[in-house]
């Protein structure tokens, strides 16, 4: 009962805090989904979350993730895999996520069309974008300029929706520049693919700067579970 009325009291300001958040952007709380980052805490938790109302999870890791999914009591939830993901891990993400965040090459579409033959409902996916004004290997997304063959690609393939895309905001950086670079690959994927209308941005620290350049899926984890050694 503590653990729950903890949950309940973070969520509460969360909720506070996105709809201010909202009001200053001059967006419709309503057209924005909360994604609670439920990664390092156990089961428990998120089922006490969907008893406080939260629909949507977000997990990082399959190995993690695959257990606690099917440990989770609660069957009104939406499974995020929010994290990079390997081709090798295609398989074990599609069979308990709804939305996978993290496509960025084409390989992993290609593992993922595998992973989903014969499944009942399509795996949307959204395409991550490198935010970083100097992109490294060792942070995910693809580069600005091969979104839109990704979203051909993805658009081809049976078994998978694009939903639109993802971004996270540069390690040192300026958010408003990176949040705005996001936007304008969302408007550029829309145009080609209106259903594809998900812009998957802002976590604890810059959902605010988020919501300004029209993310529609926060990315919320230690301020509503609290820290473990992580930011989300």
């Amino acid at each position: 009962m503590e653990r729950k009325l903890e949950l309940q009291a973070n969520l509460r300001d969360v909720e506070q805090e996105i709809s201010a958040a909202c009001v200053a952007a001059n967006r419709n709380r309503s057209d924005v989904t909360l994604i609670a980052v439920t990664k390092t805490w156990p089961a428990s938790d998120v089922d006490l979350l969907a008893e406080l109302g939260v629909t949507d999870v977000g997990e990082n890791r399959d190995q993690e993730a695959k257990p606690k999914h099917d440990e989770v009591q609660a069957t009104n939830l939406k499974w995020h895999a929010i994290g990079q993901l390997q081709t090798n891990k295609a398989k074990s993400v599609a069979a308990w996520a709804d939305v996978v965040h993290s496509v960025d090459r084409s390989d992993l579409v290609n593992a993922l069309t595998k992973a989903v033959s014969g499944r009942a409902t399509p795996l949307g996916v959204l395409i991550q974008a490198n935010l970083d004004p100097e992109p490294t290997e060792n942070r995910g997304g693809a580069l600005p300029s091969e979104l839109l063959k990704l979203a051909e690609l993805i658009s081809n393939c049976d078994g998978l929706r694009l939903q639109g895309v993802m971004g996270v905001a540069p390690l040192a950086g300026d958010d408003e520049l990176a949040f705005a670079k996001l936007q304008e690959l969302a408007d550029q994927i829309q145009n080609s693919y209106p259903e594809a209308n998900w812009i998957s941005a802002g976590m604890s620290g810059d959902f605010a700067t988020a919501l300004k350049f029209g993310a529609t899926h926060l990315r919320i984890g230690s301020s509503i579970l609290g820290n473990r050694g992580f930011q989300g």
